[in-house]
């Protein structure tokens, strides 16, 4: 009876250090940790219940990032159990709203979408999801880009060019003229991170981006309704962006901001990314693209 008894108890405590070690691998294995602005772990629930408080959710991604695309439609697909949405992204140029609201609709098939519309080469991947999930359920989605041609004008040739254009190609831009401050730190780095090859002018083109997206938010947003915004992570992280021009036009709006981050140790939020965002998303690096 004392051996049988000294066998179980052995069994049991082989059982629990099995046990032990797969609950390590797994957790050697998470793909990604969510952490709050100070770099505290947040989990996923308590992220969701913060966000369906929002007027606007900037959920900036790291396009070849397949967590944060798997992330977006999740968030996407949750919040719509709980409020009225209208999604918009940044990857559809404003001038091919026509064309996308016709396939909402039914009117033309995803062929002649993929014909009529400039889509991104990871569009069928990474975004085809999230625009038939509002055809699906019959919500609006919204390109809240400026038409790239506009854009690159403004890197050759300032702001003043957008002046030139037709009452047509302003209806796809933000309202002139596009007010801009040099001095926010972002924009700053972009500077920087270009070295030789940044100039005002392309700082500025990344402004007429920035503004016409929050431009395309504010025209769309009605009371009561939750636009989940999908962009990049720089236009919307530390709060600048978007989000300075949005305060500009719409100050009262709830808003709330993700970002995407890569690390090739998630344990640990990198103190260089507290602040980036009301909730970071720290994928591991060594997590395969989606390009």
């Amino acid at each position: 009876m004392k051996t049988l008894i000294c066998s179980s108890k052995s069994t049991l405590v082989l059982f629990l250090i099995v046990c032990l070690g797969f609950q390590g691998v797994s957790q050697d294995m998470t793909p990604y940790i969510i952490y709050n602005a100070k770099g505290k772990k947040v989990s996923y629930k308590k992220m969701l219940k913060q966000l369906e408080k929002q007027d606007v959710i900037f959920f900036g991604e790291q396009h070849n990032n397949p967590i944060a695309h798997w992330l977006q439609y999740e968030v996407t697909r949750a919040l719509h159990n709980k409020r009225d949405l209208i999604l918009g992204a940044e990857m559809i140029e404003a001038d091919n709203q026509e064309a996308l609201d016709n396939y909402l609709k039914g009117t033309i098939d995803q062929k002649a979408f993929d014909t009529l519309a400039r889509l991104w080469k990871n569009y069928p991947t990474d975004y085809a999801p999230l625009v038939d999930f509002a055809k699906q359920h019959e919500l609006k989605f919204i390109g809240t880009n400026i038409p790239r041609r506009y854009a690159n004008q403004v890197y050759k040739n300032g702001f003043e060019v957008l002046e030139s254009l037709t009452p047509t190609e302003k209806s796809w831009i933000a309202s002139l003229p596009i007010p801009f401050d040099p001095e926010l730190p972002r924009y700053v780095n972009i500077l920087s991170m270009m070295g030789d090859h940044g100039t005002p002018n392309l700082v500025k083109s990344q402004a007429s981006k920035d503004a016409t997206m929050a431009h395309f938010i504010a025209k769309n947003h009605s009371d009561g309704e939750l636009f989940i915004h999908y962009n990049g992570a720089y236009h919307s992280d530390f709060f600048e962006g978007i989000l300075w021009y949005l305060n500009k036009l719409k100050p009262e709006y709830r808003v709330i901001t993700i970002s995407t981050v890569e690390q090739a140790d998630i344990s640990k939020l990198s103190k260089d990314h507290f602040g980036q965002a009301d909730f970071i998303i720290c994928v591991d690096s060594h997590m395969t693209k989606t390009y």
